[in-house]
């Protein structure tokens, strides 16, 4: 009697075992695809943040551009026109569109 105990005891366990071995290999393959979605988002944040610093050297450039007088200066046409049109330097510039990654 004592050892069916045992043997119900040690087939339960085993089952358990095998359980917990299926466990672990999902969260494997959950751990895989993780890291490499974790991966992918990195780059994407590195190419953004590098995009937002050219676009952030763009505009110091432009506002330089602004401030050193070329916005008051008036700027001609083409040969096709010969009316000349003044750059308006109290003006606000609206903000850059910034792609997004949705899922």
């Amino acid at each position: 009697e004592k050892n069916l105990k045992l043997e119900e005891k040690i087939t339960m366990l085993q089952q358990q075992n095998e359980e917990l071995r299926a466990r672990i290999e999902q969260n494997t393959v959950i751990t895989r695809q993780l890291s490499e979605e974790n991966a992918n988002l990195q780059e994407y944040v590195e190419k953004e943040v590098e995009e937002k610093k050219k676009l952030s050297r763009t505009n110091e450039e432009l506002l330089w551009k602004l401030q050193e007088g070329d916005a008051v200066s008036p700027v001609k046409l083409p040969a096709t026109s010969s009316t000349p049109f003044y750059r308006c330097s109290s003006g606000n510039s609206s903000p850059a569109k910034v792609r997004t990654l949705r899922r």
